[in-house]
């Protein structure tokens, strides 16, 4: 698939409707506030847009569920961001059918619902990104055990500077403090920065 596998798909296609239907919401709630149809066809568009590439987004992920190594604590967050995410693209397509099938014949109280039922998708699409964000960054889901052994053989061997090299850095807190993490140098390096 273009060099990607299942689990690198899904993390390459789960941005852009994210944004976008985070967009259909602040549109729609600008077209409310401000009466102008051009931000209520702005949010129609970005919805579309955004249940298409949610869809492909969550079934990246069904797949990518399958393909990865993991153990029972991915498992039990990949089942609760799984849930959110069906749930998240439930109600922004419920949304979105009724904005087709009721076309421009909307009443307000209509047009009310969906906006909070699509205040609710946004809570749930943010909740589902939390876990999804959990799952890499804390868990290495996705990331394959004979990859994650070698990272951390390097992390463990630490990093060592060519001479010369020290003149050009001086040690101070890295701004990423993820970076901290498995940069250690040997006992007496001289005091450098990257």
């Amino acid at each position: 698939m273009f060099g990607y596998d299942w689990p690198r798909f899904h993390a390459a296609v789960n941005d852009l409707p994210t944004a976008l239907l985070l967009v259909t919401v602040l549109f729609d709630l600008g077209a409310w506030l401000t009466k102008r149809d051009s931000l209520k066809s702005a949010a129609l568009w970005t919805l579309w847009a955004g249940v298409i590439g949610g869809w492909v987004a969550v079934l990246a992920g069904l797949q990518a569920e399958e393909a990865i190594e993991h153990g029972e604590a991915i498992h039990e967050l990949m089942e609760t961001h799984e849930t959110l995410a069906l749930t998240t693209m439930g109600i922004f397509t419920a949304v979105l059918a009724w904005k087709l099938f009721r076309r421009s014949k909307l009443t307000g109280a209509e047009e009310a619902g969906l906006r909070v039922l699509s205040l609710a998708g946004l809570v749930t699409i943010v909740w589902t990104a939390v876990l999804g964000g959990k799952l890499m960054f804390e868990h290495a889901a996705g990331i394959p055990n004979a990859t994650m052994q070698r990272e951390m053989e390097n992390r463990e061997a630490g990093h060592h500077h060519e001479a010369g090299e020290v003149e050009e850095h001086e040690h101070a807190e890295p701004a990423d403090t993820a970076k901290r993490a498995g940069h250690t140098h040997p006992p007496g390096t001289p005091a450098h920065k990257h």
